[in-house]
């Protein structure tokens, strides 16, 4: 009875010998990666947007620490989904890299109909690079002062007060469907293409109001153009002392906050998902970085692929029972 235990014990050790030789080999080829070769960052968004400004600057940082090129490749349309499909097709070699937002990972595929991609599935994630917080704005000629006064008056007259968003299915959008859910109040979505139509009319007076990229709105509130009812950060905006948070306004759980975040294709090799989050964590500590996000409103984050990961899942169920109680159908 001797030879099945010795078998089975010369079977173990070359098996434990396999896997950690496959470990070493796992460790050195992340150590040798990429290796010269040229990574490709694709940015789902048309060039100038804080997606596409906060990514090239990353790419730059990226370009000394690996010893590589990184080049930046818009590829945008269909809310941010053109491009994430891209990546989701390309090999999983740590080659092709995602620097997206929350919008095409978690609101667009329950809005999208049948995507050529599983949002969850199909992308390992990397890491978080930051969020960005807004601020519920109304146009200087209107007449609310709190977001109570604009809830009323939408109770009051259904669908008499319109407000803005960059498209359907962005979290400027999801916002708004939120503040309905949330106190019965029936507004009218008009939604543009891109935020930034969707501020120039909420100036304009076009539409009631919006829900605006803390950076993009500041400006105008400083200026008087626009007035900020609230922010939807968890805490108040150094910028704003002034300005409640949504939760001092009356209106609990409605901390939303648009996040960017880097992934990868599925399978790519854990070693180079820990040195990819190893590097671009110290690209976002760089003194660059650090005033750029300042000037784009963005926090920055870091943190490991295991607590985006969680992040991502957690907003696309949010997302997507905000979408189903909403009625919205996929396009």
């Amino acid at each position: 009875m001797q030879a099945p235990s010795t078998l089975s014990r010369r079977s173990f050790l070359a098996a434990t010998a396999a896997l950690t030789a496959s470990a070493a080999f796992g460790v050195r080829a992340a150590q040798e990666w990429p290796a010269g070769k040229t990574i490709t960052w694709v940015v789902p968004y048309p060039a100038g947007g804080s997606t596409d400004v906060l990514g090239r600057a990353i790419a730059q940082q990226l370009d000394a620490l690996l010893s590589t090129r990184v080049i930046v490749d818009n590829r945008p349309g269909a809310t941010g989904t053109i491009g994430a499909a891209r990546v989701a097709r390309a090999d999983a070699d740590g080659l092709t890299l995602l620097g997206t937002s929350i919008g095409p990972q978690a609101i667009a595929p329950h809005v999208m109909g049948k995507l050529t991609y599983d949002p969850v599935a199909d992308f390992a994630p990397v890491i978080m690079i930051g969020t960005i917080p807004h601020l519920l704005v109304v146009g200087k000629e209107q007449p609310f002062k709190t977001v109570a006064e604009l809830v009323a008056a939408a109770k009051k007259a259904p669908k008499s007060l319109a407000y803005a968003s960059g498209g359907t299915g962005t979290i400027l959008h999801m916002q708004g469907e939120l503040l309905q859910q949330k106190t019965g109040a029936r507004f009218l979505h008009v939604p543009y293409k891109g935020d930034t139509p969707a501020l120039q009319d909420t100036l304009a007076g076009q539409v009631q109001f919006a829900f605006i990229p803390a950076a993009a709105a500041l400006p105008h509130v400083q200026t008087g153009a626009l007035r900020a009812l609230a922010a939807t950060s968890a805490q108040r905006l150094s910028a704003l002392p002034d300005v409640p948070t949504m939760a001092e306004a009356g209106f609990d759980d409605f901390v939303v906050e648009q996040w960017q975040a880097v992934f990868a294709p599925a399978a790519t090799p854990a070693p180079v998902i820990d040195r990819l989050n190893a590097d671009i964590g110290r690209a976002l500590q760089s003194s660059a970085l650090v005033a750029l996000a300042q000037q784009l409103g963005i926090t920055l984050a870091g943190g490991t692929p295991q607590a985006l990961d969680q992040i991502r899942k957690a907003d696309f169920d949010k997302w997507g029972k905000v979408i189903r109680d909403a009625g919205i159908k996929p396009a």
